[in-house]
């Protein structure tokens, strides 16, 4: 039986390829950007509460890429 990553294991995964806070600010920029609905289905995936989503992406709209 397959399971959902979590925020955390994500947030691990950007960090061992690499990515910093600052870069993944801009990944979820540019994912709400161009994919918003994508983007709320992945927030969702990741089973975040509808608070933290509505903060993610309303932080993502005004984030600089």
């Amino acid at each position: 039986m397959s399971r959902h990553a979590t925020k955390q294991e994500w947030i691990e995964l950007f960090q061992k390829t690499g990515l910093d806070r600052d870069q993944m600010n801009r990944w979820h920029h540019a994912f709400e950007q161009f994919y918003p609905e994508a983007h709320q289905g992945f927030l969702e995936w990741l089973q975040l509460p509808a608070k933290e989503i509505t903060e993610i992406r309303a932080a993502s709209k005004k984030e600089k890429p």
